[in-house]
């Protein structure tokens, strides 16, 4: 029976040389393979209340709505800079060369809102980090940060459970 991780693609020196490319492309091309992620995304969350769920662009909007649909729950998409029309408030992070910005809408989330934040990846945890101060800033309470891969041996998942955060991983892929 096939996993998760067996319908993710590797892709050799993309975006550049020495990168080993996690494309979850392949994983919600196949209906099954789709499925199954959506569920095993959901499974650890059965029963809690949660009030919304915040993907993180681009992919996370992808899993994040199918998982909102799923827990019949509003979705809140945390875009880069200047994507999103009306006001809003913004965090920036640091990447590997320079510093990226994500917005939200500042009416996203109100007050004591329980949020499952929602992801493809989990690499260094900065876009993860920005995203969570984002909601903590508007009053949310992040329940839980859900990703499809984990690549520990970046950092991300140790630096989100610094933070208090709660994390949970379909699969994990070693030496990236």
């Amino acid at each position: 029976m096939k996993t998760v991780s067996d319908y993710i693609r590797t892709i050799v020196d993309f975006p550049h040389e020495g990168i080993m490319f996690r494309d979850v492309t392949t994983l919600f091309a196949d209906p099954r393979g789709f499925r199954m992620a959506v569920d095993q995304m959901l499974h650890p969350y059965a029963g809690l209340e949660i009030d919304k769920v915040v993907g993180l662009e681009a992919r996370g909007f992808i899993l994040g709505g199918a998982i909102a649909h799923q827990l019949s729950v509003g979705f809140v998409p945390i875009r880069k800079k200047g994507k999103l029309p009306g006001a809003t408030i913004s965090e920036a992070y640091t990447l590997e060369y320079g510093e990226a910005i994500v917005e939200v809408h500042d009416d996203a989330i109100k007050a004591g809102e329980k949020i499952l934040l929602v992801d493809d990846l989990l690499a260094t945890g900065g876009t993860a980090e920005a995203g969570i101060k984002l909601v903590e800033r508007l009053g949310g309470e992040i329940m839980s940060c859900a990703f499809v891969i984990d690549l520990p041996d970046l950092g991300g998942r140790a630096r989100l459970e610094a933070m208090g955060m709660d994390v949970h991983a379909l699969c994990a892929f070693d030496g990236d």
